[in-house]
């Protein structure tokens, strides 16, 4: 993990490098519903739904199956 600081000569907004695809890559975990909320006790645990969530994006980029709607149609 790489801890990127801001520079204190840059003033007003200054995108940081990376942070669109944390966000993303976020976005793509909040889609499954156990990693919304911190349910799990052991980090064994949760990393394996990272890898289910992770591994079920990939599928869907790969086959060209559409993303789930988290609401009613």
């Amino acid at each position: 993990m790489e801890i990127v600081e801001r520079n204190t000569a840059d003033r007003g907004f200054v995108p940081q490098p990376k942070r669109g695809v944390v966000e993303q890559t976020y976005g793509t975990l909040m889609l499954h519903r156990r990693l919304v909320r911190d349910y799990e006790h052991h980090p064994t645990s949760v990393e394996s739904r990272v890898y289910w969530a992770m591994s079920d994006a990939m599928t869907r980029r790969l086959t060209g199956a559409s993303t789930p709607a988290w609401r009613g149609a």
